[in-house]
């Protein structure tokens, strides 16, 4: 079957279709995507505006029909901190599902936590022991701990890339010193609890990032393009992750720009997410990270293809009966 899956993030609206069937490994068969960096249309009431909605929807709308396109049978959408935080997010996501006919599931941060654990699991496997996982989105930072398909603890903070650069560093194109020492005390303050949380579940065997905003880190720090293709091992070294912060915080955003792996739009928040990156790391004792391909994406879609293995009852959408008439 060709299964669509839509994901709203805080960054990037992304749709993605693949060719599976039970047991198949999730190969992707085409991609439509925009970075609408939802969170850039709220007011200061934490609503999203008209016009972020309008767009967002204007997207779905896109997505819905490419996937008819590309005789997609089934449609699996989400949306994460972007959508969940936003004070009007249930009358955003009702505008969307009456004007596309695209229902998007919210998910919590704990089970954007969870999801994304499973589909790291899935890749590193059983032989990985317990693993540790941090997930750096726009909104939010996700981390678990355990040593099953699903994680022991799980849990999520609002300490997203994209967040922490508009809150703390957005006033200028250089980071002032005051500026990320004030970033560094709200990101230490907030870890606190959560690291806490984190520590009961155990000390890993394997420490895991995924997301984008730790694929660019470790590229930075010398881990292989992308190009090389996603078997190939990646790891980020707290030392140099370190260096590289410091680095970062002298220059501007055209030259974070220019760094190996950091694309145009993400330049401004790159930082941000390395300061939080560091911190959590550094409060949890952690030397390296090994980078994961898979994250709360292909969680989902293992999940929905363990569905069809186990041959469970699974609601399906037929995007083509999404078609206003």
């Amino acid at each position: 079957m060709r299964l669509s899956v839509l994901d709203v993030g805080s960054n990037t609206v992304h749709l993605l279709l693949l060719d599976v069937y039970p047991g198949s490994k999730p190969e992707p068969y085409a991609s439509h995507k925009m970075a609408l960096r939802l969170v850039e249309h709220q007011d200061e009431q934490g609503r999203i505006t008209d016009r972020g909605r309008d767009l967002l929807t204007s997207f779905v709308v896109e997505a819905r029909d490419f996937a008819v396109e590309h005789d997609a049978e089934d449609l699996l959408a989400f949306a994460t901190s972007a959508i969940r935080e936003a004070t009007n997010g249930a009358d955003v996501l009702d505008h969307v599902q009456s004007r596309s006919g695209v229902t998007l599931t919210e998910i919590s941060g704990d089970q954007e936590s969870a999801i994304t654990f499973y589909a790291v699991r899935r890749w590193f496997g059983w032989g990985a022991g317990r693993i540790m996982d941090f997930d750096i989105g726009g909104g939010s930072f996700e981390m678990a701990v355990g040593t099953n398909a699903l994680p022991t603890v799980a849990t999520s903070v609002p300490l997203g890339a994209g967040r922490m650069y508009r809150t703390f560093l957005g006033g200028s194109d250089v980071a002032s010193p005051a500026d990320v020492k004030k970033l560094r005390r709200h990101v230490r303050a907030t870890l606190k609890p959560a690291v806490e949380k984190i520590e009961k579940g155990g000390r890993p065997d394997l420490a895991v990032g995924t997301s984008k905003t730790f694929r660019s880190l470790a590229r930075i720090c010398g881990a292989a393009p992308s190009a090389q293709g996603p078997y190939v091992p990646r790891i980020m070294h707290a030392e140099d992750l370190r260096l590289w912060t410091r680095r970062m915080e002298a220059m501007t955003v055209s030259e974070r720009a220019e760094l190996p792996g950091v694309s145009e739009h993400r330049a401004a928040q790159v930082l941000a997410g390395a300061i939080v990156a560091e911190t959590a790391m550094d409060m949890l004792d952690i030397g390296t990270l090994r980078i994961s391909p898979w994250a709360l994406r292909e969680g989902l879609i293992l999940r929905r293809l363990d569905r069809l293995t186990t041959g469970a009852a699974i609601h399906t959408v037929n995007p083509k009966n999404l078609v206003a008439k």
